[in-house]
């Protein structure tokens, strides 16, 4: 297969016009406190761009007036002693033929390099914003070689006279995913998927007395049946920190296992994923934990079911992001209606519902959001060059106005989450049989030219299937 990375990098030099030069550098390794690191993230722009996964590394692309590309790697030099202590490191000398760039020099020479490929270029382009660190003082730096070129100026070195963030390229590269993605993509949600079945099996057979015998079971024991998966099929670890949510717990949105008891009674709420060479699943799952459901259970869950189905048909191609949340959200109304959390005398239709934001006492979030290199990945959520079709809308959040752009245009090849959910406080007028009950169900799909694949679809979705993987 031709180098994706390689690829990329030649795509994204026609996109910086001629006479440019692009800065990306990778993350830094970060303190987990005084004698200890965290485990190393590389930078998912740099890795989408290079494919290279060692720390205090930079890529430099430069056009010419064709806007043909040179790229330059610095990484880190070659040192028998550190590589003895931390792990081999690929080094100058092997880095072009390795990573399909023109030239490579080691990471000491940095200052030199960049002043050097700065000048004489037009447009100078590198991220703007800080991402989680992985951009520590660079526009500093950046602003610092600038100057020594401009002060040079006199000897012919001119400084380039434009900046762009480059972050507004790669991301927008990115909404759309290539080949070696999707497979990335496909094998992250089987094995998420995996994880899941796992855990479902595991809780089934404590109250079946098969393990854990004389043991409560707890929240941290299923989240140790997904990394267990997840490692075993050879993904790095979760792609985010696993949410595990018995009873009430699934209530709380960014709920992380902790060591509640898990009753035969509960519901358990797991959303969790893997990550496969950088790509993240993000799957989400909820099921009995003695493995039969209640009825009060069933049929919230299967409301939930069936405004991801409803969801599912509408993200295909051509329909927007927002298509997909309305759909989400005239099922769930309804069924609001219908089971008697939302008083229709008091409420009205499912129209009104929608324009009251009534229904956000039990689904305040969003249906989708992108999915790649990062769980909740890059690239704008309007569709650009539509920005001057903004119309004034309540804000379901603040209830206040504001000018919503258009919501961006579905293509094959984009990977969204599709996770509509219900969660149910106890407050005056609900049902006390819906009480403390949270659901939530999440596949990753990829938009085909005629719908979506599901790719997490390897451990069941439905309340029937569901409860025969537990039986078995």
């Amino acid at each position: 297969m031709k180098n994706p990375h390689a690829a990329r990098s030649a795509r994204l030099a026609k996109l910086l016009g001629p006479n440019a030069i692009a800065i990306q550098p990778t993350a830094a390794m970060r303190p987990r406190n005084g004698d200890n690191e965290h485990p190393y993230r590389f930078d998912s722009s740099f890795y989408y761009l290079t494919g290279f996964t060692e720390p205090a590394a930079w890529l430099f692309i430069e056009t010419n007036a064709a806007c043909e590309a040179t790229v330059t790697m610095l990484v880190q030099p070659k040192d028998e002693t550190m590589e003895i202590w931390n792990g081999h490191r690929l080094g100058a000398a092997a880095a072009p033929a390795a990573l399909g760039v023109d030239a490579a020099f080691a990471n000491d020479e940095l200052d030199a390099v960049a002043k050097r490929v700065i000048a004489g270029k037009r447009c100078l382009w590198f991220p703007f914003h800080e991402n989680s660190g992985s951009y520590d003082g660079l526009p500093a730096r950046v602003h610092g070689w600038v100057d020594a070129v401009r002060n040079n100026e006199r000897l012919g070195g001119l400084a380039p006279t434009e900046q762009r963030d480059l972050s507004a390229l790669v991301d927008e590269m990115r909404v759309v995913k290539d080949a070696h993605e999707v497979q990335q993509m496909r094998r992250a949600g089987a094995i998420g998927a995996a994880g899941h079945a796992r855990a479902m099996r595991l809780s089934a057979a404590h109250f079946r007395g098969e393990v854990l015998k004389g043991q409560t079971l707890r929240e941290y024991h299923l989240e140790a049946e997904l990394l267990h998966e997840f490692r075993f099929q050879g993904a790095s670890g979760p792609a985010y920190g696993s949410i595990v949510a018995a009873g009430a717990n699934a209530c709380v949105l960014h709920y992380y296992a902790s060591n509640t008891p898990i009753t035969a009674t509960d519901l358990v709420l797991i959303d969790a994923g893997c990550e496969v060479d950088g790509y993240a699943s993000d799957i989400t799952r909820t099921f009995p934990a003695a493995g039969k459901f209640s009825p009060a259970q069933r049929e919230l869950y299967d409301l939930v079911l069936a405004a991801q189905e409803a969801s599912i048909a509408a993200a295909k191609p051509g329909n927007r992001v927002s298509d997909v949340h309305e759909a989400t959200l005239r099922v769930l109304c309804q069924g609001m209606l219908d089971l008697g959390l939302l008083n229709g005398a008091e409420h009205g239709t499912v129209d009104d519902v929608l324009a009251s934001f009534a229904y956000r006492q039990f689904y305040m979030h969003g249906t989708s959001h992108f999915l790649g290199l990062d769980v909740h990945d890059c690239g704008a959520w309007h569709e650009p060059g539509e920005e001057h079709l903004a119309v004034e809308k309540i804000s379901p959040h603040t209830r206040k106005p504001y000018m919503a752009k258009p919501q961006r245009v579905l293509h094959p090849g984009m990977v969204i989450t599709i996770e509509p959910g219900i969660y149910v406080r106890p407050a005056p007028g609900v049902p006390e049989k819906y009480h403390g009950i949270g659901i939530r169900i999440e596949d990753d799909a990829l938009i085909t030219e005629t719908g979506c694949e599901l790719m997490s679809r390897g451990v069941p979705v439905g309340a029937a299937e569901i409860e025969a993987l537990m039986r078995g």
